[in-house]
Formats: structure tokens, C-alpha cells, sequence
């Protein structure tokens, strides 16, 4: 059951997936089409799920799940999974490689390999301060205070030092 992403319970679970690039403006239509296709008829276990999405900076994917209603099972995620492959594939973009980070460059989001980042902050090309994604995050509360955060906040510390 599709319904507006901001109408979820800050305790859903959330799931982010990031670009290696920008979406185009006709992408984009496609994906939410197929997002609301997808959402409106994801099920566990013959049971509707009370999900959502937001698509962020043409780039980034998040799926927002109430578990109060039903929660996800193996197969559910499965078939997210698969769906997200489906995406990757038909737009030629990777959306399920987690050793890559995003962060803002000014008004820009930059994607980098975790390798690249690593010698960026060791250059010093970025800073304490700069804004990263954190797309480890959970739940829809973590999401809107936690996913956007200065470096110096996130796990991406680690390579400031």
C-alpha cells in the first residue's frame, strides 16, 4: 500500500540507496512510476506493506516502511532487492554498491569510492565540516536528523584523522 512518504511514522523502517550518478528529469518520472507501481503492490507474505518513498538530490532512493502494520520478511526485502537490480539495469546505475560516499561540494552532491574519499580527507580536500550522506541510517527519525550530517559526526570520521 502506497502511501506519501512524509505521512510515515517516524519508526519505519528506512532504506537508502545511492547513485553513482545523477537521475535525469525523464528518469526520474519513469523511477517514481515505477516506485509507485512497485510500492503499491509490495507484500509480505500476502500482506500489504504501508510504504513510501522520496527520491533526494536526483540521486538518492529512500524507501520508508511502517512495520507497525506488517513488518518486512525475507522475501519482502528480496523483492525490493530485486527491484532496485531491476532499476540498475534498466538505467545503466548503481545503486547498491555501499563502499562509495556522497557529499556536497558546495551546492553539488560528489560521489566518490570510499578509497578516493580516504585520500580526499588525508589531502585535506575535505573537511570536518563537510556534509556527507550517511546512508546507514535506519528509521525515518535518524533519516531527517542523521543522513545529511557533517563528517565529523558520521563514520566517515575516521578517515579525517
Amino acid at each position: 500500500m502506497l502511501v506519501d512518504f512524509n505521512d510515515l511514522p517516524e519508526t519505519s523502517r528506512v532504506w537508502i540507496y545511492q547513485a553513482n550518478r545523477s537521475f535525469t528529469v525523464e528518469e526520474l518520472e519513469e523511477v517514481r512510476g515505477q516506485l509507485d507501481q512497485f510500492l503499491s503492490q509490495w507484500t509480505a507474505h500476502g500482506s500489504d506493506l504501508k510504504a513510501g518513498y522520496e527520491i533526494k538530490y536526483k540521486r538518492f532512493i529512500a524507501i520508508g516502511l511502517d512495520q507497525g502494520l506488517n513488518p518486512a520478511t525475507g522475501c519482502s526485502i528480496d523483492a525490493s532487492v530485486h527491484f532496485i537490480q531491476k532499476i540498475e539495469q534498466t538505467y545503466s546505475v548503481d545503486l547498491l554498491d555501499k563502499m562509495n560516499v556522497s557529499f556536497k561540494q558546495g551546492e553539488f552532491v560528489a560521489y566518490k569510492t570510499l578509497s578516493d574519499f580516504k585520500k580526499m580527507a588525508k589531502n585535506r580536500s575535505v573537511s570536518p565540516n563537510t556534509i556527507v550522506f550517511n546512508n546507514l541510517v535506519t528509521n525515518i527519525a535518524e533519516y531527517r536528523t542523521n543522513w545529511e550530517i557533517p563528517a565529523k559526526d558520521s563514520w566517515h570520521n575516521r578517515f579525517l584523522n
